[in-house]
Order: structure tokens, then C-alpha cells, then sequence
């Protein structure tokens, strides 16, 4: 497995959550790793990139700062912080891996992707 999501779960409107992507050495070292989500009925959009070199995208409310991608080093994870967590934000959420150190904000060039983990954001 190349690729492990985890963290997700039920959330109140304005709760927070930790998303975890576990990776395999090699891709950790080598791929730029981005989170994705994908509401029913909507397609695939890219939240998050976090490039080989440590520098992070955001392409869901760029503006507002409730998204934080991080790594591990020690563990070969990166997660995503999510916070002030709003019903559309409901989804399951994919981590994804691309070939490249710098992060693309298209799907299609994704090489590796991760088996989702649902987030619903409920009262």
C-alpha cells in the first residue's frame, strides 16, 4: 500500500479534525502529496498540496486559513488540520501522490491515490 488515509469521522459544524495520509518511504521522499475530496454527487476537487521541499497549496478557501498540511518526517505521514468545519465540507477525502516534488492541482496526474476517509459534518 502505497497510500493509507485515516482520521476522518462525525464533526459539529465549527469542530476540527486531523487527517492522516501514511506513505511508503519511497513516495514520501519523492512525491508531492495532496489531499482531495469528493462530495456525493460532485466531482473530485483538489483541498491541499504539500511539495517535496515543504511548501504547501491550498485551493479550498485559500483565503480564510481553515486548512493546515503538514508532514512527519519521523513518520512518513502528512496531515491535514481542518478547522471551523462546515457542513459542505462533508466528503470523503482522498490523499493522493504525484511524481514530481511540486504540487499540480490536477487529479489527472496523480499517480497514487489513498482509499478516502469519510468526513460528515452534522449537528
Amino acid at each position: 500500500v502505497q497510500l493509507q488515509a485515516s482520521g476522518g469521522g462525525l464533526v459539529q459544524p465549527g469542530g476540527s479534525l486531523r487527517l492522516s495520509c501514511a506513505a511508503s518511504q519511497f513516495i514520501f521522499d519523492n512525491y508531492a502529496i495532496a489531499w482531495f475530496r469528493q462530495a456525493p454527487g460532485k466531482e473530485r476537487e483538489g483541498v491541499s498540496c504539500l511539495s517535496t521541499y515543504g511548501v504547501g497549496q491550498y485551493y479550498v478557501d485559500p483565503l480564510e486559513g481553515r486548512f493546515t498540511i503538514s508532514r512527519d518526517n519521523a513518520r512518513n505521514t502528512v496531515y491535514l488540520q481542518i478547522n471551523s468545519l462546515k457542513p459542505e465540507d462533508t466528503a470523503v477525502y482522498y490523499c493522493a501522490s504525484v511524481r514530481r516534488g511540486t504540487c499540480t492541482r490536477s487529479r489527472h496526474q496523480y499517480d497514487y491515490w489513498g482509499q478516502g476517509t469519510l468526513v460528515t459534518v452534522s449537528s
